[in-house]
């Protein structure tokens, strides 16, 4: 690339829409549910190995309740994405920080994606496709209303955008 085409890393300017805590701490809550809960049952029925189903089930609840608490927020502290006329900046972790760059030119595909959970927190992921060996760029969290507007920009930029010729 020539230096005034050459993308930057730095620190992408937004948060993710707030909303997103709760969704995450949804995921956190039905992912902990369902083994508690067999477990549980299994305890109920299994006379031999209550005691161990049911103690299992109680450090199951507990730990899920433990990171349902804590990671949504700190992971909503460290997300960030932006958009420019140049290039989609994501960053995710805090131990193991990854920054994620997609050139505009070399966007092949942009998706708008709202599950079950996503939906009734008014919330959508948008994945944008690169030639990238390392896979698509993710922004999720986002407002839906957000994520369709920037899913038609995205479009529209990379439409008006040249191909890379590397």
């Amino acid at each position: 690339m020539r230096g005034e085409d050459a993308v930057r890393l730095r620190p992408p300017r937004n948060t993710l829409d707030r909303r997103a805590v709760g969704w995450w701490r949804a995921q956190w809550l039905l992912t902990t549910a369902v083994p508690a809960v067999v477990l549980a049952v299994l305890g109920g029925f299994l006379e031999p190995a209550r005691t161990w189903l049911l103690s299992l089930a109680g450090a199951v609840t507990v730990v899920g309740l433990a990171c349902a608490a804590f990671f949504p927020r700190w992971w909503f502290r460290v997300h960030r994405w932006e958009v420019t006329d140049e290039a989609v900046y994501v960053r995710t972790g805090f131990f193991w920080q990854e920054w994620r760059i997609a050139p505009m030119s070399r966007i092949q595909t942009v998706d708008t994606i709202r599950g079950p959970l996503e939906q009734a927190f008014r919330l959508a992921t948008v994945t944008v496709t690169t030639a990238s060996a390392k896979g698509a760029v993710t922004l999720a969290g986002l407002d839906h209303r957000m994520a369709a507007d920037l899913a038609e920009r995205l479009t529209r930029i990379t439409r008006d955008t040249p191909g890379d010729a590397t």
